[in-house]
Parts: C-alpha cells; sequence; structure tokens
C-alpha cells in the first residue's frame, strides 16, 4: 500500500503533510531490518536514538521515515510528536487490524501473568477455540511454539504475530501485558474483548519511579488513550490497587466490569479454598451462573486468583463455569512456576519465579501450607528452606523487603546472587542481608546464610535439607542463562542445576 494509504487507514494525522506518496512494503525500527520499500521507524531509546541510524535505514532501502525531527535525507518524512505512539495503530493498519478477527485476552499484574495467561489459553482450547500465547515463557501461533525476547514485543512485532495467528487459523489469544510495554505504546491499537487485572505490588521501580506511576502504567489497559477500553475489564479487587481500579471504571460508567476475590464480594469468588502438594480446591460462586466445583492442580492461594482472573476472563469470551471448571482440572504445569524438581531425594524441591517481596511472600506462604498439610497427615513437621537472590539494574528498594520477608516466612535462608547484570554482586546480597537482619531484630527467627554464587547456594541449601523438609529455589523460575556486566549471559537453570546437586548428594550414600 502506499505511505498515505496507511496513514489514512491507521488515522494518523503528522505534523505536517506528506511531501511525496511512495509505496510501503514492509515497517522496521531497526535499520538492520530494513528492506527495499521499508519505512523506517526512528525510534528514541534509552541508550540509543533511531534518529541516528535513519542515514543507514535510507541506504539499506527505507523509502519513508517516521521521526519526531526533520532529518532531510531525501525521503518522504512523517514527522510526529511521538515515534513510539505512532509506530503501534501504523503496524496495526499495515498488518489489516488482525486484532479485530482474534477474541483478545490481556493479563496484567506484577505476579501471576503467566500461569494467568496459560490458564486462560487451556480454557479456551479445551471450549474448542484454538487460542495463540503471547507470554514471558513462551509464545503460541497456531499451535506451534515459538522463542520469547521479551514478555510484550515491540508493536510492529506484535502485530505482525496476531497477522500469523490469525492466518494459521487461531480465534483467540492470550497474553501477558507488561507495564513496560503498556508505558512505551506497545500495546496501543490492540482490541481487547477482555483485560484481567491480577494484582500490584512493588517492583520495576526503577523504572516508573513511584508505585502510583505503576499503577499508571498498568491502568492503560483498561483506561487506554489511544484505543478503546477492553470490552470486559476482569479485576481483583481482593488487591488494593484493583479495588480501585474497578471502582474507577463503575464510576466512568464501564457497565461490563467483573470482580473477583476470595476476601470480598465479588462477581466471582472463591470459598471453601484449601490446598496441597497436589493443587488448590475451592467453589467459585459466579453471579448470575451459580456455584461450580473448582481443582486446579497449582497449589497455592496464589494460584487461586489466577484461576479465578482465567474463569472470569473465559466467561467474558463464552465459555461457562460449569464448562470451564472441569478442564482446570486438566491444566498444564506453566514451567518455572512452583515447579518440582525431583531426583528421588527425602525432601521436596520446588523452582519458582518469586522476583518481588510480594510473589516471594506467596511462595513461601504456600510452601508453608504444604509443610502443614503434611504435618497433619502424620508425616512430621519439616522445614522450609529458601534461596534467592535479587537482579541488578532494577529496583533496589525491593531487595530489603525480600530479604525481611524470606527471614520472616522460612526456617533457613540462603541469600545469594540473581541476575546481578552491571552491578556489584556483594553489594545486592547485602542490601537483602540488611532487611534480613532488621526482620530478626523484629523477632523473625530463621537462619540466614550467604553464599554469592548461585550455584554454591543452591547445592548448599539442598545440602541442609533432611527428609520431610521443603527447599524453595526463588528468581529465575524458568530462565536459562544468567546475566552478568556488559549483556554477558551465562547458561544456568535452576533446574537443571538442582538436578546435578541432588545428584551429587545421592553419590554418596550409593
Amino acid at each position: 500500500m502506499t505511505l498515505r494509504e496507511l496513514l489514512s487507514r491507521a488515522g494518523l494525522d503528522p505534523l505536517r503533510p506528506v511531501a511525496e506518496d511512495v509505496e510501503v512494503a514492509a515497517l522496521a525500527y531497526r535499520s538492520e531490518s530494513v528492506t527495499e520499500r521499508t519505512l523506517f521507524f526512528c525510534v528514541p531509546g534509552f541508550t540509543a536514538d533511531g534518529h541516528d541510524f535513519a542515514p543507514d535505514a535510507v541506504r539499506c532501502g527505507a523509502t519513508a521515515l517516521v521521526c519526531e525531527r526533520p532529518l532531510g535525507l531525501g525521503v518522504p518524512e512523517v514527522l510526529v510528536p511521538g515515534v513510539r505512539a505512532a509506530m503501534a495503530p501504523l503496524a496495526a493498519a499495515f498488518y489489516g487490524h488482525p486484532t479485530r478477527a482474534l477474541r483478545m485476552v490481556g493479563v496484567t499484574g506484577t505476579n501471576g501473568k503467566t500461569t494467568t495467561a496459560f490458564l486462560v489459553r487451556h480454557l479456551l482450547e479445551s471450549a474448542g477455540i484454538r487460542t495463540g500465547l503471547l507470554g514471558t515463557i513462551v509464545s503460541v501461533v497456531g499451535g506451534r511454539e515459538q522463542e520469547v525476547v521479551r514478555t510484550t514485543p515491540e508493536a510492529i512485532d506484535l502485530q505482525r504475530t496476531f497477522r500469523e495467528m490469525v492466518d494459521a487459523g487461531d480465534g483467540a489469544c492470550a497474553m501477558e501485558v507488561s507495564s513496560h510495554a503498556l508505558e512505551l505504546h506497545r500495546a496501543d491499537a490492540i482490541e481487547f474483548d477482555c483485560a484481567v487485572f491480577i494484582n500490584l505490588t512493588q517492583d520495576h521501580l526503577d523504572f516508573h519511579g513511584t508505585l502510583e506511576d505503576y499503577f499508571g502504567a498498568k491502568r492503560r489497559l483498561f483506561v487506554p488513550h489511544a484505543s478503546a477500553p477492553p470490552r470486559v475489564p476482569v479485576v481483583n479487587v481482593d488487591d488494593e490497587w484493583g479495588a480501585r481500579l474497578a471502582e474507577e471504571l463503575v464510576e466512568s460508567g464501564h457497565g461490563a466490569t467483573v470482580t473477583f476475590a476470595v476476601e470480598r464480594d465479588a462477581d466471582f469468588r472463591a470459598t471453601g479454598v484449601s490446598s496441597s502438594a497436589l493443587g488448590s480446591r475451592f467453589t467459585c460462586e459466579a453471579a448470575d451462573e451459580g456455584s461450580v466445583d473448582v481443582r486446579v492442580p497449582l497449589p497455592g492461594l496464589f494460584n487461586v486468583y489466577n484461576a479465578l482472573g482465567a474463569l472470569a476472563a473465559a466467561h467474558a469470551l463464552g465459555v461457562a463455569p460449569a464448562e470451564a471448571a472441569p478442564a482446570l482440572a486438566t491444566a498444564p504445569a506453566v514451567p518455572g512456576r512452583f515447579e518440582p524438581v525431583e531426583e528421588g531425594q527425602p525432601f521436596s524441591v520446588l523452582v519458582d519465579y518469586a522476583h518481588t517481596p510480594d510473589s516471594l511472600e506467596n511462595v513461601l506462604a504456600a510452601g508453608r501450607e504444604l509443610l502443614e498439610a503434611a504435618a497433619g497427615a502424620g508425616r512430621g513437621a519439616g522445614r522450609l528452606v529458601c534461596v534467592f537472590g535479587a537482579g541488578g539494574d532494577r529496583d533496589r528498594d525491593k531487595r530489603p523487603l525480600m530479604g525481611a520477608a524470606a527471614r520472616r516466612l522460612a526456617d533457613h535462608v540462603v541469600v545469594t546472587s540473581d541476575n546481578p547484570r552491571s552491578e556489584d554482586p556483594e553489594a545486592i546480597v547485602a542490601a537483602i542481608v540488611a532487611g534480613a537482619e532488621r526482620a530478626a531484630s523484629e523477632g523473625a527467627g530463621a537462619a540466614l546464610d550467604v553464599e554469592v554464587d548461585r550455584r554454591a547456594a543452591i547445592a548448599r541449601a539442598l545440602a541442609l535439607a533432611r527428609p520431610g523438609d521443603l527447599v524453595v529455589i526463588a528468581g529465575k523460575g524458568h530462565e536459562q542463562g544468567q546475566e552478568f556486566e556488559g549483556g554477558r549471559k551465562v547458561p544456568f537453570d535452576d533446574r537443571e542445576v538442582a538436578r546435578e546437586a541432588l545428584r551429587a548428594l545421592a553419590r554418596p550414600a550409593a
């Protein structure tokens, strides 16, 4: 199509008329991706400015530029106030507005996005709706898995993927939507049928600055300025930020808002909640749908919330709770989320992605529930051992909070490195330990070890375990590498490292 036709289809009005109409056959925001007749987006980044790469793009065949300042490179320029804000509607128009042909479910929240998106996809697939997935761990397009680079890709990549889903026969898509993507306009121009708010707790303040700004980014999924709001918002009102969001939506006249909760009255409420190593059980009381017994093979109260959010989202897309509940019982495990590691050892080992104070508390509380259930079954009172760290170049304020949470809830804590990136691993560990020491001064009694080397720390935690104990390895979950200074990434999978350590522990006994 021509540039002017594309601008018209996107509803985009440049700051000044485009001097010349040209054919556009591709879109790109990286100069190395440019081919003949490409519309190149000069995206200002955090470390580099796409305007500086515009000459390279033109040499490689860019037929026009989207930019925030005149460049005078001999090709038509689409001058806009913000290149990122222009990218999403232009990409959606270029690929034929593919989300109009998909039943779209967006899931946002500090914790639980991945599991909830997995559950939504499973429920829709079980109802006969072929469903794509875009998430942190894996993407699924037309039933085939694809590698994931970031939780929510850039708008061009997103819209291209949606077009691939439609062309491959997908009828719906469940996607995780990160706060970064919302703030950076990547998720603009996606037409959501349903958006799910799981929770909001401290994380990413290195990027957003304050919790209020962090909430403001999440809020964009429900009250966006660049596209229509979701047809059905689904909100956890046990979460204080969720309750605030739901109240705002109702006051603004969004009558379709659906709430879910465990503690409060809600459209979807879980009662009679119980949890064991085999999963969770509860009764879902759904407004206008009656009640239905639910079993989900995922332990912990936090997974009850994830299941409730998924049930409400599926209902918004036409799958009744009575149909969805049996499907939840067969939901697949999510890699790196409370994932067991089994090598015949006489204690339990779980690997989880928990990397915020709230998610670490949730996982350890769920671990404590499992130990208490085992004790109630006459298997003795086991200890809870936790090994974890915190990422570098990320929200520093959460580090002492994580240390305090671990020392309050575990019996033995091993503090280690996570992904230090450009920071000194020992400095990160020291910040965690400071929070743990403050918790100890307030009565928290867990033993505390420090081992900066993560491989050695995992081995240490496993060596501490006695029969009946539970070891939680937190922070990295499904990740298969450890990130160091200069972008260096070393292969590292907590699950495989734990298996190796467990085998080493078993050898002397053999």
